[in-house]
């Protein structure tokens, strides 16, 4: 129960699913939690949630895509909290599409959230834990789609490989600095959030489609993608940066 006590962490896309998931289980086990999110009503249900279970939270609105909207995130985090040991850049969104199909707009969208809220979330993180010299964590949402290609997910398969790919450049900047700051990145398999559960929709037939792509015979649990980004963030892996951490149900041994 107390594998980050004493931590600072900020997790973004923390109203629901994984990242929600993630934020519960750091305060469950010692961490104080801001909540990075668009939605506010959700985010302050995460917050409540947290707090009646004797954790410390912090809702923060929080659009990745801005810059001036991290630089605020990290402040109100040092500002409540005196310091930050963790960041989990979890926001993203899926955007079905093959690469004839897909349309620069939706392109980008999916890149502006998806890549560039990892890159400003990374980037402000570091420069939110060198300033009370901490030796944190970062953890990058990447996926499985970062790892094998998808002809429907064009864009996704490149937001989540270029997530792979810069996680090693941060994580390699960051060793050859001196910081002491670990980077990170976590690839999950299917996971039944409501991103998937608006893939499929009441479709059980486009469900079990799913299912079957995974050797281990069912679809993760947000908690199962939580427990591995609580490993990343704890001084339990202190010698891992730069890695990829795959939890897929078998989806990528195949």
């Amino acid at each position: 129960m107390a594998r980050v006590a004493g931590k600072v962490a900020i997790v973004s896309g923390s109203a629901g699913g994984i990242g929600k998931a993630t934020a519960v289980l750091l305060a469950k086990e010692g961490a104080s939690v801001v909540i990075g999110d668009v939605n506010e009503e959700e985010g302050r249900k995460t917050v409540a949630e947290i707090e009646a279970a004797g954790g410390k939270a912090l809702f923060v609105p929080l659009d990745v895509r801005k810059e001036e909207a991290w630089v605020a995130a990290i402040d109100a985090t040092l500002k409540a909290f005196g310091k930050l040991d963790i960041a989990v850049n979890n926001a993203g969104i899926a955007h079905p599409g093959t690469v004839e199909s897909a349309t620069l707009e939706d392109w980008h969208l999916v890149q502006s959230i998806n890549l560039d809220g990892v890159f400003l979330g990374t980037k402000h993180a570091i420069e939110g834990m060198k300033k009370n010299g901490t030796k944190g964590s970062i953890v990058n949402l990447s996926s499985i789609e970062g790892l094998i290609g998808d002809p429907t997910l064009a864009a996704y398969n490149a937001s989540k490989g270029g997530v792979r790919i810069f996680t090693k450049s941060a994580a390699l900047h960051c060793a050859k600095s001196g910081y002491g700051i670990r980077v990170n990145s976590v690839h999950p398999g299917y996971i039944w959030t409501p991103m998937v559960q608006g893939l499929t929709a009441e479709d059980v037939a486009a469900r079990q489609k799913l299912v079957d792509l995974h050797p281990i015979g069912h679809l993760g649990e947000p908690d199962d993608i939580a427990y591995g980004i609580l490993y990343l963030a704890s001084d339990e892996s202190k010698f891992m940066t730069g890695s990829e951490l795959v939890i897929d149900g078998g989806y990528t041994a195949q």
